[in-house]
């Protein structure tokens, strides 16, 4: 059933937004919005940016495909993500204006979530292109063009931005203190957000896997003030209509081809690559024509015509896509997953616990039953580092972190290839700068020779 809220609308259309470039005011931004309208347009839009960029990683870490021979996100095709760049801009501009009124009214809560979205959502946009805009970035017309920063310093900045938020959080009598209709994450909890800061500073922290400063001392640190339990996890749940990834579904349904499963995740899941069929896929998907589970391979697009149930797609009763389906931020399941790799090195027995942990938290999520989930605990196969990086790629179904752990393992999930007709002869580690980008600040744009390039972090 579609489940509108009126004060959650009315909030939204108070800050209305039109078109913006980094380099440009929003023209139909209000000179003086309520705070907790803004802090609904904040929350309510971060979850919006969690969708949109995973409607484009979740074609190249296969857990969809194209229904479509050749689809443009499967087969690495240069695609424009002009809209969610916007989006993104958009939606920390709007966080910085909540954070300008906070200052005035002494409302540190509401300083301390804007710090917190504003570093998920430039964690989110120079996962996709490193370098951006930044420093110069919603000065209006002070800088027209503006340069663009490291990634690497954004990455750091968002670090930064993490600590100021946990502790403008932590800060003594707000006047005004987090609304609970408005807080559509949290509900106006600020401790649910000081233990997504920590989260959240975990998975940025675990993204520097590669690089010889890692240090899994300090991510299993801010684990430990982090999240524990699902009750905690970051979530949208409340919607103008549908939520999203229902909305696909429902589409799907309707003949409007969208939200079909990967062969790559459904045989991951089926029984086909492990030898395990995993409880959860029943509660993503139904079974097609043939009372079984396959999905389109990445590239070669469907088999047959239409929605004739002879390929998985998200279903409407699916949990990540069901009426109301929630839109994840972050999970206490990633949290523990996180931590079985940041043990993996020097503890076996904590990195094997944690593991299993998120295994049984992702499975309490979706609704997965005790017996069902004792069933499958029993087969898993001996432990290793790949297993952790599987489990949680299942566990992360839709979420863009998934294309982060995808990069960092370089690509080795067992019987993972290659799409057909990809345009890269090996995976593709990037997106192109975004045509609005290109065509207004052209001078600052770093020149992209391949989607296969290497971000900083990833080297």
């Amino acid at each position: 059933m579609k489940r509108i809220y009126i004060l959650l609308i009315l909030s939204l259309a108070a800050c209305s937004k039109g078109y913006l470039d980094v380099n440009q005011t929003n023209p139909n931004q209000t000179t003086n919005p309520p705070i907790n309208g803004l802090l609904s347009e904040v929350t309510y839009q971060t979850g919006i940016n969690v969708f949109n960029v995973g409607n484009i990683t979740s074609y190249y870490v296969q857990q969809l495909a194209s229904p479509n021979a050749s689809g443009s996100t499967d087969v690495y095709d240069d695609i424009d993500a002009s809209s969610t760049w916007k989006n993104i801009y958009l939606t920390i501009e709007d966080i910085r204006q909540m954070e300008a009124l906070a200052v005035t009214k002494k409302a540190y809560q509401h300083m301390g979530v804007g710090q917190i979205l504003e570093a998920y959502n430039m964690s989110m946009l120079i996962d996709l292109w490193g370098d951006a805009p930044y420093s110069q970035a919603w000065q209006g017309a002070t800088y027209l063009t503006p340069a663009y920063d490291k990634g690497s310093a954004i990455y750091d900045s968002c670090l930064l931005l993490i600590d100021k938020g946990i502790a403008s959080l932590r800060q003594a009598d707000p006047l005004i203190t987090l609304d609970a209709e408005n807080d559509l994450v949290h509900g106006g909890v600020a401790t649910g957000w000081i233990k997504t800061a920590y989260t959240l500073k975990a998975r940025l922290l675990n993204r520097l896997s590669k690089q010889a400063n890692y240090n899994p001392a300090a991510v299993l640190a801010a684990l430990d003030s982090g999240y524990t339990s699902n009750n905690d996890d970051a979530a949208i749940t409340r919607f103008q209509s549908l939520s999203p990834w229902n909305e696909t579904a429902v589409g799907n349904a309707s003949g409007n081809l969208d939200g079909w499963l990967s062969a790559t995740f459904i045989n991951a899941l089926n029984g086909t690559t492990y030898g395990i069929f995993d409880p959860r896929l029943p509660l993503i998907t139904d079974t097609t024509r043939y009372g079984d589970y396959r999905g389109t391979v990445n590239g070669a697009g469907r088999v047959g015509s239409g929605t004739d149930k002879g390929q998985c797609y998200l279903s409407v009763n699916g949990y990540y896509s069901k009426s109301g389906a929630p839109l994840l931020l972050l999970t206490y399941a990633e949290a523990k997953f996180i931590a079985a790799e940041a043990y993996y090195g020097t503890d076996q027995t904590k990195a094997y616990q944690a593991y299993l942990d998120g295994i049984n938290a992702n499975m309490d999520k979706v609704g997965v039953s005790p017996a069902n989930k004792a069933v499958y605990l029993a087969q898993l196969p001996a432990f290793s580092k790949g297993l952790i990086f599987k489990e949680k790629y299942v566990a992360m179904f839709l979420q863009p972190e998934c294309w982060t752990d995808a990069r960092r393992y370089d690509y080795q999930y067992k019987d993972f290839t290659l799409p057909v007709n990809a345009l890269l002869t090996t995976f593709i580690r990037r997106v192109s700068y975004p045509a609005s980008e290109t065509s207004r600040n052209a001078a600052n744009v770093p020149a992209v020779n391949s989607l296969a390039a290497f971000l900083w972090w990833d080297k």
